[in-house]
């Protein structure tokens, strides 16, 4: 990996889902084998080298910030109003500079090859807009979604529709160039508004994760998450 590669973390949302664990605590702090989410994401970003890391803060973010106090981490408070995705990714950008960025949602678990470096060693910024790590539903567990994306033998994403083949599901990782967000007027806004246009240019390209993954966006996705985790060694 380019070992000067920022990487954002999503860390602001409500966490709606998860009912009465985000009562009181972020969804990021919600443990997974008895770990914070938010360590799990870290544990991607860390050992793909990502230089700097920067982590978004809205609901209940004074509890996360304190628990990544001594991390080596920089934080992107949202205080007055969540930004979404696209939002958040915006304000965050004089942490992170210039340059395509990595991304990480924070409520995810992983297994197999390290989400991040995959992404790096398809990247080809001359050819790409964004690269999004992706895998087929059968891949997946804890996601109840359909799948938002099809990909044609390029790699190349477009929105999936039921009549349009195999679909994929975004996995919550990608490489995407920041330059398009300067000429976006709206406050709050999410990865779409980006996604777009990308793909109305056929720049926009999709990566088959290599490994498991678990969508952690309820309670009951917990439980398979840990299972997950303990099949493939990772606990």
């Amino acid at each position: 990996m380019r070992q000067t590669r920022a990487l954002m973390i999503f860390a602001a949302g409500f966490g709606t889902r998860m009912g009465a664990l985000t009562a009181t605590q972020p969804k990021p702090m919600v443990a997974v084998a008895g770990r914070p989410l938010i360590d799990h994401a870290l544990d991607q970003a860390e050992a793909a080298g990502a230089d700097p890391i920067v982590v978004n803060l809205h609901y209940l973010g004074d509890q996360l910030a304190a628990y990544l106090a001594d991390r080596p981490v920089l934080l992107s408070w949202e205080r007055e109003k969540i930004l979404e995705t696209g939002g958040g990714l915006r304000k965050a950008l004089p942490l992170l500079g210039h340059g395509p960025v990595a991304t990480l949602n924070s409520d995810a678990a992983w297994t197999g090859e390290n989400a991040i470096t995959q992404l790096e060693a398809a990247w080809d910024e001359t050819a790409m807009d964004a690269l999004l790590l992706v895998a087929p539903p059968e891949r997946t567990v804890g996601h109840n979604a359909p799948p938002a994306f099809s990909m044609d033998d390029h790699g190349r994403l477009s929105r999936h529709s039921i009549t349009g083949g195999a679909g994929y599901v975004y996995t919550g990782a990608q490489i995407i160039k920041t330059d398009m967000l300067a000429g976006l007027s709206d406050e709050v806004f999410s990865m779409w508004r980006l996604w777009e246009p990308m793909i109305a240019a056929r720049r926009m390209y999709g990566l088959i994760h290599n490994g498991g993954w678990c969508d952690v966006g309820q309670p009951e996705s917990i439980a398979l998450a840990e299972q997950l985790l303990l099949e493939k060694g990772h606990v």
